[in-house]
């Protein structure tokens, strides 16, 4: 089992380069991402943009673009829907944001004829290296993508990030669903949605998962924390999968333990029909080059099982 991130990158070293196509690549962070990259044999890149400006950084930053193909577009919106382009019809593997607004990048992304929608609810997984801290990866779902999901959309979400803990090697991941606190509340409606997909999960509706909540932040990481607070179970302080009740609270932790913990962390978005590399612009570009490993780590992979959640298959 992938207990750092580091391992990725380890990981990759025998795969077949992948390329990836960057949205408004006219950024420092992003070009410095791409040379490191390419100096750990990770990816190749495709750079969408403002070619004047990605060749005046990538001569500040020594990066040699002789042999790297270049789309001058300064529009941001549109640098979103060529460079999904160019992922759609082949020309690249990875689709990845880079200096542009989040829902301008969407935008492209999600385009019903253009885009890389699959049947799939896409969502987003923030990949914590807590191995200083709990000794293994932490998955944070989904701070990034979708806004305030319901409980039919979290159980997707659910979904997406128990595929990602498979292939980082955790066959069995142990899911952990947030709220302020570990009680039901009928008042606070994260707590009733965690209380059903850990019903859910007794009654072998997620198969390939132990999931229990609600967690508090601290009781789903901290085995002291459960047991001072009398709360048992196999998730009980040992959570691999964090599952967040909306955008803000998970962006908020995980930006947390990067900006103010120090915390190495990675990110992609699972359900396109590619990997798709889904940054802030503030993120350094070590972030930047861990989430690039990650995707094309995930970019071979087929994903074959559903799960019959009600009515619907996920």
């Amino acid at each position: 089992m992938i207990t750092r991130l580091d391992e990725i990158v380890d990981a990759i070293q025998e795969y077949p380069v992948q390329r990836v196509a960057v949205a408004a690549a006219e950024s420092r962070t992003v070009l410095e991402a791409v040379r490191d990259a390419r100096a750990r044999d990770i990816a190749s890149p495709l750079l969408v943009g403002q070619e004047a400006a990605i060749r005046g950084i990538a001569e500040e930053i020594d990066l040699d673009l002789s042999d790297v193909p270049i789309i001058h577009e300064p529009d941001d919106a549109v640098a979103a829907r060529r460079a999904v382009l160019e992922v759609r019809e082949g020309r690249a593997d990875v689709l990845m944001k880079g200096h542009i607004h989040t829902d301008d990048f969407l935008r492209g992304l999600l385009d019903r004829q253009s885009g890389l929608r699959t049947d799939a609810l896409m969502s987003h997984v923030f990949i914590l290296d807590a191995a200083k801290q709990l000794g293994r990866l932490l998955l944070v779902t989904d701070g990034a993508m979708n806004i305030a999901p319901d409980l039919v959309a979290k159980a997707q979400i659910l979904l997406n990030a128990v595929y990602l803990a498979h292939l980082l090697g955790n066959e069995m991941p142990r899911v952990c669903v947030l709220a302020a606190v570990e009680l039901v509340n009928p008042n606070m409606p994260a707590t009733l949605d965690a209380a059903a997909l850990a019903t859910m999960n007794r009654r072998g509706q997620f198969p390939t998962c132990e999931v229990d909540g609600p967690f508090a932040l601290d009781n789903a990481v901290s085995t002291l924390a459960a047991e001072i607070k009398g709360i048992k179970g196999v998730c009980a302080g040992l959570g691999d999968i964090l599952l967040v009740p909306n955008i803000a609270a998970g962006n908020i932790m995980v930006k947390t333990f990067s900006f103010l913990g120090g915390g190495r962390t990675a990110g992609v978005l699972i359900g396109a029909a590619a990997p798709v590399v889904l940054t802030s612009r503030a993120d350094t570009a070590e972030s930047k080059m861990l989430s690039m490993a990650t995707a094309v780590f995930v970019a071979d992979m087929t994903r074959d099982k559903k799960v019959k959640i009600g009515k619907v298959h996920y």
